[in-house]
């Protein structure tokens, strides 16, 4: 006698896979795709709003122009700074020696500048800080500048 193999009778395709890998993954709603659309759009805005108000604090930037030894126990740095007009920065200046060891330090304030002062309407004002050291400095440099809050 012979039995008849049940693991050969054929079982439909879809019903096996779906037993393989799970069932069909339903369609999104009209409602899930409206929310969607509304929270992209919420977060677009507040990436405009983030930009927008990001950049109406004005940057400040510094360069170094040089630096000189008065004696051991001074150093002047000159160095150019430019801003807003109407924005008052303040500025970080270190002298260094031969070992780039700070030996001098400064934080300077750079107040709101005149139109005329300068050739691009004030934005960028020439600025000289002497700096006590204490050891011989062999280099002094602008270490950081920023805007200072108004709203003191």
């Amino acid at each position: 006698m012979t039995s008849e193999d049940l693991s050969a009778t054929q079982v439909p395709a879809s019903t096996s896979l779906a037993n393989r890998y799970g069932g069909q993954k339903r369609a999104m709603t009209r409602k899930t795709k409206r929310n969607i659309v509304m929270a992209a759009l919420v977060v677009g805005i507040a990436f405009a709003a983030w930009v927008a108000t990001s950049s109406a604090q004005a940057p400040v930037t510094f360069k170094d122009i040089g630096y000189s030894t008065v004696d051991g126990t001074q150093a002047e740095v000159d160095y150019q700074v430019t801003k807003y007009p109407g924005a008052t920065a303040k500025c970080a200046i270190k002298a260094m020696d031969s070992k780039f060891a700070v030996v001098g330090w400064k934080v300077v304030e750079i107040g709101p500048n005149q139109p005329e002062e300068s050739a691009d309407g004030g934005s960028t004002t020439a600025q000289r800080t002497v700096l006590r050291t204490e050891s011989p400095a062999v280099s002094g440099v602008v270490d950081s500048c920023w805007i200072v809050d108004s709203g003191k």
